[in-house]
């Protein structure tokens, strides 16, 4: 979701090397991103929260890379959850002389440039974009927008191809980052063949470790098409791209069908506000029930997911009146 930040600062300095400091799922993102010019991958421990404590010298060798790289100055973009001191205190030590990102608490001089966070139920994409007004950098429009490049969607055509999809299916993404996120593979699979008994082609799609996933939602859709660890982040955003219609979770998938304009119904989890990070560039149906739990911001669900018990069909309906060009 900092595509948007992205093109305005590309815009303020059109000659500048523009690189991305992102974890793997933020790098893999970086060659639908034409403002990006290089990445700096990196999976920091203050990221890492609840798993093994990462070996230190790693965040030694990020300073030294951020170092190597030259940079002149850098923007740390957070979401209302997140501390932009850790990145700022590699950044000090790597000697990036202008620092600049916004936080409620003190940090001493690890920014150069500081500005007060917005309201936490800001969307994230206006979120970023405020950082960039403190800045004095002016935005050039909130939508979202990929680049796919046509090799992604020459490997992806070919893997429909082989499995037999027409074209004016549907894509069926069913994975999310934690368990919170994601509606049952049941409700999935429901949604699957109502859309296949429409006549659509179905692809259910997501990572290599999303596989068990994926093909619990095949075995119970008939007919549905599996892609799991078939197709990387630029080959999934050609199979959202391609798709007349997308379902999903409150996830990488979804953002992908926002930025590519693709109709799109969301299951969308009380962890978070949708105002916060709901799709606002393509047609949307999104699914939640209030609960007095939410947000909740928790990676498993303690209770019976109450917010995300809704029925398959009424998602499959909104689907098909979104594939009509109908408000959902």
């Amino acid at each position: 979701m900092a595509g948007p930040a992205l093109r305005a600062l590309r815009a303020a300095a059109p000659r500048a090397r523009l690189d991305l400091m992102a974890a793997p799922a933020g790098a893999a993102v970086a060659p639908l991103l034409p403002e990006v010019d290089g990445t700096l991958e990196h999976s920091p421990s203050w990221q890492l929260a609840g798993r093994v404590s990462p070996d230190p010298a790693e965040e030694l060798r990020l300073v030294a890379r951020v170092r190597e790289g030259a940079y002149d100055a850098a923007v740390v973009l957070t979401s209302f959850t997140q501390s932009p001191w850790p990145t700022a205190f590699v950044l000090h030590l790597a000697g990036v002389p202008v620092r600049a990102g916004m936080s409620k608490e003190f940090g001493g001089a690890l920014l150069t440039h500081w500005a007060a966070s917005p309201d936490d139920g800001l969307h994230q994409v206006d979120r970023a974009l405020h950082l960039l007004d403190r800045l004095g950098v002016p935005a050039q429009g909130t939508h979202l927008a990929l680049t796919v490049p046509d090799a992604a969607r020459e490997r992806t055509a070919a893997v429909l191809s082989g499995a037999g999809v027409r074209g004016g299916y549907a894509a069926v993404l069913p994975g999310a980052s934690c368990s919170s996120r994601r509606w049952s593979p049941a409700g999935f699979a429901d949604v699957s063949r109502r859309l296949l008994a429409a006549g659509l082609d179905v692809v259910v799609a997501g990572s290599a470790k999303e596989a068990p996933l994926v093909d619990e939602v095949v075995a119970g859709a008939p007919g549905a098409v599996g892609a799991a660890g078939v197709l990387d982040v630029p080959g999934l955003a050609a199979l959202v791209e391609g798709a007349a219609v997308a379902v999903t979770n409150n996830s990488g998938g979804m953002h992908l069908a926002d930025a590519l304009g693709t109709p799109l119904a969301v299951l969308f989890a009380g962890t978070e506000q949708p105002g916060q990070f709901e799709p606002r560039t393509t047609r949307v149906a999104l699914f939640r029930r209030p609960t007095w739990c939410s947000p909740c911001r928790a990676f498993t669900c303690p209770f019976r997911h109450e917010c995300l018990d809704i029925a398959p069909r009424d998602v499959a309906d909104a689907a098909l009146r979104l594939l009509d060009g109908k408000a959902a």
